[in-house]
């Protein structure tokens, strides 16, 4: 399985993020989560948003990766313009 996950150093404003979601969620041959970051074991969160597009496998991901949608959903998550991080996982 691979995730593609981001990292957002804030919250998105709640109405503009359920548009950005609505892209995400076009992604083919994927499935999107999302939430708040509401803590760590240590203290205060680094990050404040969590978002995750989850792939069967490497050859899903690639492809998904290829497509217009995958590439509308990171234009729109600059425009939103919230600082965020993306990292990519293989995940057993």
């Amino acid at each position: 399985m691979i995730r593609a996950f981001v990292l957002y150093d804030a919250e998105p404003d709640s109405v503009r993020y359920e548009e950005h979601v609505e892209l995400c969620r076009q992604v083919p041959g994927s499935s999107f989560r999302h939430g708040r970051v509401f803590g760590t074991p240590t203290g205060e969160p680094r990050y404040r948003y969590y978002a995750e597009f989850e792939f069967p496998d490497m050859e899903a991901f690639e492809a998904a990766t290829r497509t217009p949608e995958f590439a509308a959903t990171g234009k729109d998550a600059m425009a939103m313009g919230v600082p965020f991080s993306v990292l990519f996982a293989e995940v057993e």
